[in-house]
Protein backbone atom coordinates (compact mmCIF):
# COMPACT_ATOMS: atom_id res chain seq x y z
CA UNK A 1 0.00 0.00 0.00
CA UNK A 2 1.24 3.65 -0.66
CA UNK A 3 1.13 5.61 2.49
CA UNK A 4 -0.97 8.24 2.08
CA UNK A 5 -3.96 5.78 0.85
CA UNK A 6 -5.84 5.55 4.33
CA UNK A 7 -5.42 9.19 4.74
CA UNK A 8 -6.61 9.93 1.22
CA UNK A 9 -9.49 7.19 2.16
CA UNK A 10 -10.89 8.63 4.96
CA UNK A 11 -10.75 12.36 3.95
CA UNK A 12 -12.98 11.14 0.97
CA UNK A 13 -15.19 8.95 3.60
CA UNK A 14 -14.72 5.98 1.11
CA UNK A 15 -17.12 3.46 1.63
CA UNK A 16 -15.45 -0.53 1.44
CA UNK A 17 -17.07 -2.79 -1.03
CA UNK A 18 -20.03 -3.72 -1.21
CA UNK A 19 -20.42 -7.75 -0.36
CA UNK A 20 -23.50 -8.81 -2.27
CA UNK A 21 -26.76 -7.44 -2.87
CA UNK A 22 -28.46 -6.99 0.21
CA UNK A 23 -25.40 -4.39 0.94
CA UNK A 24 -26.32 -2.79 -2.56
CA UNK A 25 -29.80 -2.68 -1.79
CA UNK A 26 -28.85 -1.11 1.76
CA UNK A 27 -26.36 1.35 0.46
CA UNK A 28 -29.64 2.68 -2.34
CA UNK A 29 -32.03 3.38 0.49
CA UNK A 30 -29.41 5.11 3.12
CA UNK A 31 -28.67 7.22 -0.13
CA UNK A 32 -32.19 7.72 -0.68
CA UNK A 33 -33.25 8.82 2.75
CA UNK A 34 -30.37 11.30 2.47
CA UNK A 35 -31.54 12.98 -0.23
CA UNK A 36 -35.43 12.90 1.87
CA UNK A 37 -33.70 14.61 4.93
CA UNK A 38 -31.85 17.48 3.02
CA UNK A 39 -35.56 18.44 1.68
CA UNK A 40 -37.21 18.05 4.99
CA UNK A 41 -34.32 19.98 6.85
CA UNK A 42 -34.19 22.54 4.02
CA UNK A 43 -38.20 23.02 3.51
CA UNK A 44 -37.67 22.81 -0.15
CA UNK A 45 -40.00 20.89 -2.35
CA UNK A 46 -38.02 20.12 -5.84
CA UNK A 47 -34.74 18.74 -6.32
CA UNK A 48 -33.11 19.57 -9.51
CA UNK A 49 -30.45 17.76 -11.71
CA UNK A 50 -28.50 18.11 -15.07
CA UNK A 51 -28.83 14.55 -17.07
CA UNK A 52 -25.83 14.25 -19.15
CA UNK A 53 -26.17 10.64 -20.29
CA UNK A 54 -23.65 9.11 -17.92
CA UNK A 55 -23.60 6.66 -15.22
CA UNK A 56 -23.07 9.25 -12.58
CA UNK A 57 -26.01 11.55 -13.07
CA UNK A 58 -28.51 8.59 -14.41
CA UNK A 59 -27.46 7.32 -10.67
CA UNK A 60 -28.30 10.27 -8.84
CA UNK A 61 -31.68 10.59 -10.97
CA UNK A 62 -32.41 7.40 -10.29
CA UNK A 63 -32.14 8.04 -6.66
CA UNK A 64 -33.40 11.73 -6.46
CA UNK A 65 -37.00 10.40 -8.70
CA UNK A 66 -37.36 7.34 -5.31
CA UNK A 67 -36.57 9.65 -2.66
CA UNK A 68 -39.53 12.27 -3.67
CA UNK A 69 -41.77 9.36 -5.02
CA UNK A 70 -41.53 8.48 -1.43
CA UNK A 71 -41.93 11.35 0.61
CA UNK A 72 -45.43 11.85 -1.54
CA UNK A 73 -46.13 7.94 -0.83
CA UNK A 74 -45.45 8.68 2.54
CA UNK A 75 -48.32 11.67 2.78
CA UNK A 76 -45.63 14.24 3.38
CA UNK A 77 -46.96 16.06 1.01
CA UNK A 78 -48.10 16.11 -3.09
CA UNK A 79 -45.82 18.93 -3.96
CA UNK A 80 -42.72 16.77 -4.04
CA UNK A 81 -40.92 17.05 -7.20
CA UNK A 82 -37.97 15.94 -9.20
CA UNK A 83 -36.65 18.31 -12.79
CA UNK A 84 -34.40 15.98 -14.34
CA UNK A 85 -32.56 19.32 -16.91
CA UNK A 86 -31.33 18.23 -19.95
CA UNK A 87 -28.29 21.13 -20.26
CA UNK A 88 -26.68 20.57 -24.19
CA UNK A 89 -24.35 22.75 -25.99
CA UNK A 90 -25.95 23.58 -29.04
CA UNK A 91 -25.76 20.12 -30.60
CA UNK A 92 -25.06 17.00 -28.38
CA UNK A 93 -23.44 13.59 -30.28
CA UNK A 94 -24.80 11.50 -27.48
CA UNK A 95 -28.29 12.93 -27.13
CA UNK A 96 -29.84 9.53 -27.84
CA UNK A 97 -28.34 8.08 -24.42
CA UNK A 98 -29.48 11.10 -22.70
CA UNK A 99 -32.68 10.74 -23.89
CA UNK A 100 -32.25 6.67 -22.86
CA UNK A 101 -31.34 8.35 -19.45
CA UNK A 102 -33.96 10.38 -19.02
CA UNK A 103 -36.92 7.38 -20.04
CA UNK A 104 -35.35 5.15 -17.50
CA UNK A 105 -35.54 7.61 -14.26
CA UNK A 106 -39.06 8.78 -15.89
CA UNK A 107 -39.01 12.03 -13.79
CA UNK A 108 -41.49 14.36 -12.54
CA UNK A 109 -41.00 17.17 -15.08
CA UNK A 110 -37.36 17.45 -17.74
CA UNK A 111 -36.51 20.59 -18.84
CA UNK A 112 -34.06 21.32 -21.15
CA UNK A 113 -31.56 24.35 -21.75
CA UNK A 114 -29.38 24.50 -24.21
CA UNK A 115 -26.37 26.78 -22.95
CA UNK A 116 -24.88 27.17 -26.46
CA UNK A 117 -25.79 30.88 -26.84
CA UNK A 118 -24.85 31.90 -23.19
CA UNK A 119 -21.83 30.23 -23.26
CA UNK A 120 -20.92 31.88 -27.14
CA UNK A 121 -22.06 35.00 -25.84
CA UNK A 122 -19.80 35.41 -22.95
CA UNK A 123 -17.03 34.13 -25.14
CA UNK A 124 -16.79 36.79 -27.15
CA UNK A 125 -17.65 39.96 -24.63
CA UNK A 126 -14.56 38.39 -22.32
CA UNK A 127 -11.32 40.37 -23.95
CA UNK A 128 -9.48 37.66 -22.08
CA UNK A 129 -9.79 35.14 -24.68
CA UNK A 130 -8.30 36.52 -26.76
CA UNK A 131 -4.64 36.07 -26.91
CA UNK A 132 -5.03 32.48 -26.17
CA UNK A 133 -4.05 29.46 -28.19
CA UNK A 134 -6.53 27.53 -29.53
CA UNK A 135 -6.19 24.56 -27.12
CA UNK A 136 -6.25 26.54 -24.14
CA UNK A 137 -9.27 28.84 -25.10
CA UNK A 138 -10.79 25.56 -26.26
CA UNK A 139 -10.13 24.20 -22.11
CA UNK A 140 -11.46 27.51 -20.50
CA UNK A 141 -14.30 27.50 -22.64
CA UNK A 142 -15.14 23.51 -21.35
CA UNK A 143 -14.93 25.22 -17.93
CA UNK A 144 -17.11 27.78 -18.83
CA UNK A 145 -20.00 25.27 -19.97
CA UNK A 146 -19.91 23.54 -16.91
CA UNK A 147 -20.48 27.01 -14.78
CA UNK A 148 -22.83 28.01 -17.09
CA UNK A 149 -24.85 24.65 -16.82
CA UNK A 150 -24.57 25.29 -12.91
CA UNK A 151 -26.32 28.50 -13.36
CA UNK A 152 -29.19 27.10 -15.24
CA UNK A 153 -29.41 24.32 -12.92
CA UNK A 154 -29.94 27.02 -9.68
CA UNK A 155 -32.49 29.49 -11.87
CA UNK A 156 -34.41 26.42 -11.91
CA UNK A 157 -33.94 25.56 -8.64
CA UNK A 158 -34.54 29.28 -7.33
CA UNK A 159 -37.90 29.35 -9.67
CA UNK A 160 -39.19 26.17 -7.72
CA UNK A 161 -38.02 25.72 -4.25
CA UNK A 162 -35.36 23.54 -5.19
CA UNK A 163 -31.68 22.04 -4.18
CA UNK A 164 -29.41 21.57 -6.91
CA UNK A 165 -28.06 17.75 -7.17
CA UNK A 166 -24.31 17.14 -7.83
CA UNK A 167 -22.75 13.99 -9.05
CA UNK A 168 -19.73 13.84 -7.37
CA UNK A 169 -18.24 10.88 -5.55
CA UNK A 170 -15.04 9.65 -4.44
CA UNK A 171 -13.18 8.68 -7.77
CA UNK A 172 -13.92 11.99 -8.92
CA UNK A 173 -13.20 13.93 -5.79
CA UNK A 174 -9.51 12.53 -5.57
CA UNK A 175 -8.55 14.03 -8.87
CA UNK A 176 -10.07 16.91 -8.68
CA UNK A 177 -12.19 16.06 -11.86
CA UNK A 178 -15.03 18.51 -11.56
CA UNK A 179 -15.43 22.83 -12.56
CA UNK A 180 -15.02 24.52 -9.48
CA UNK A 181 -18.38 26.32 -9.10
CA UNK A 182 -19.27 24.40 -11.85
CA UNK A 183 -20.73 20.82 -11.45
CA UNK A 184 -18.69 21.02 -7.98
CA UNK A 185 -21.23 23.37 -7.21
CA UNK A 186 -24.15 21.84 -5.59
CA UNK A 187 -26.79 21.65 -2.58
CA UNK A 188 -26.03 17.91 -2.15
CA UNK A 189 -23.95 14.98 -3.00
CA UNK A 190 -25.70 11.93 -3.17
CA UNK A 191 -23.19 9.55 -4.54
CA UNK A 192 -20.08 11.41 -1.82
CA UNK A 193 -18.31 8.58 -0.72
CA UNK A 194 -18.18 5.86 -3.62
CA UNK A 195 -16.06 4.87 -6.09
CA UNK A 196 -16.25 4.49 -9.74
CA UNK A 197 -17.57 0.91 -9.59
CA UNK A 198 -20.05 1.19 -6.77
CA UNK A 199 -21.90 4.16 -8.68
CA UNK A 200 -22.34 1.35 -11.92
CA UNK A 201 -23.48 -1.10 -9.06
CA UNK A 202 -25.89 0.81 -7.75
CA UNK A 203 -27.04 1.83 -10.97
CA UNK A 204 -27.36 -1.77 -12.54
CA UNK A 205 -29.62 -2.12 -9.24
CA UNK A 206 -31.88 0.71 -9.87
CA UNK A 207 -32.40 -0.73 -13.38
CA UNK A 208 -30.35 1.68 -15.45
CA UNK A 209 -29.62 0.05 -18.84
CA UNK A 210 -26.42 -1.76 -19.54
CA UNK A 211 -25.73 0.26 -22.32
CA UNK A 212 -25.43 3.46 -19.50
CA UNK A 213 -24.23 1.94 -16.59
CA UNK A 214 -20.34 0.77 -18.75
CA UNK A 215 -20.67 3.53 -20.96
CA UNK A 216 -16.78 4.94 -21.34
CA UNK A 217 -17.04 8.29 -19.16
CA UNK A 218 -16.52 11.71 -20.42
CA UNK A 219 -16.94 15.11 -19.29
CA UNK A 220 -17.57 16.23 -22.92
CA UNK A 221 -16.15 19.50 -22.45
CA UNK A 222 -13.94 20.08 -25.29
CA UNK A 223 -14.67 21.08 -28.59
CA UNK A 224 -11.41 20.24 -30.45
CA UNK A 225 -11.30 16.36 -28.53
CA UNK A 226 -15.05 15.94 -28.14
CA UNK A 227 -15.92 12.77 -26.35
CA UNK A 228 -12.30 13.14 -24.52
CA UNK A 229 -12.85 9.54 -21.79
CA UNK A 230 -12.22 10.83 -18.39
CA UNK A 231 -9.69 8.72 -17.95
CA UNK A 232 -7.11 9.93 -20.54
CA UNK A 233 -7.52 13.36 -18.69
CA UNK A 234 -6.73 11.76 -15.45
CA UNK A 235 -3.56 9.67 -16.96
CA UNK A 236 -4.47 6.32 -14.64
CA UNK A 237 -7.65 4.06 -15.39
CA UNK A 238 -11.01 4.16 -13.09
CA UNK A 239 -9.71 0.69 -12.14
CA UNK A 240 -6.57 1.73 -10.60
CA UNK A 241 -8.60 5.22 -8.93
CA UNK A 242 -10.85 2.56 -7.14
CA UNK A 243 -8.18 -0.37 -6.31
CA UNK A 244 -6.24 2.72 -4.64
CA UNK A 245 -9.30 4.42 -2.44
CA UNK A 246 -10.51 0.97 -1.66
CA UNK A 247 -7.05 0.02 -0.21
CA UNK A 248 -5.57 -2.45 -2.89
CA UNK A 249 -2.49 -2.63 -4.13
CA UNK A 250 -1.62 -0.30 -7.28
CA UNK A 251 1.38 0.31 -9.85
CA UNK A 252 4.00 2.97 -8.36
CA UNK A 253 2.93 5.13 -11.35
CA UNK A 254 -0.91 4.88 -10.79
CA UNK A 255 -0.04 5.49 -7.10
CA UNK A 256 2.22 8.74 -7.93
CA UNK A 257 -0.45 10.32 -10.29
CA UNK A 258 -3.41 9.48 -7.63
CA UNK A 259 -1.22 11.25 -4.78
CA UNK A 260 -0.08 14.62 -6.93
CA UNK A 261 -2.87 15.18 -9.01
CA UNK A 262 -5.30 14.73 -5.01
CA UNK A 263 -2.67 16.82 -3.47
CA UNK A 264 -2.48 19.46 -6.38
CA UNK A 265 -6.51 20.17 -6.48
CA UNK A 266 -6.69 20.49 -2.93
CA UNK A 267 -8.26 23.36 -3.56
CA UNK A 268 -11.24 22.35 -5.22
CA UNK A 269 -12.10 20.53 -2.49
CA UNK A 270 -11.74 23.50 0.15
CA UNK A 271 -14.57 26.06 1.38
CA UNK A 272 -12.99 29.84 0.08
CA UNK A 273 -10.59 30.83 2.59
CA UNK A 274 -10.56 33.60 5.07
CA UNK A 275 -8.40 35.48 7.14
Amino acid sequence: MHSRQAEIAAALKVQPPFEGAAAIQAQIERRVRFIQNCLRESGMKTLVLGISGGVDSTTAGLLAQRAVEGMREAGEGDDYRFIAVRLPYQVQQDEHEAQLAVDTIKPDECHTVNIGAAVLGLSQATEALEPLTAEKRDFVLGNTKARMRMVAQYTIANARQGLVIGTDHAAEAVMGFFTKFGDGACDLTPLAGLVKDQVRQLAAALGAPEQLVHKVPTADLEELVPGKPDEDAHGVAYRDIDAFLLGQEVSAEAARIIVETFDKTAHKRQLPKEP
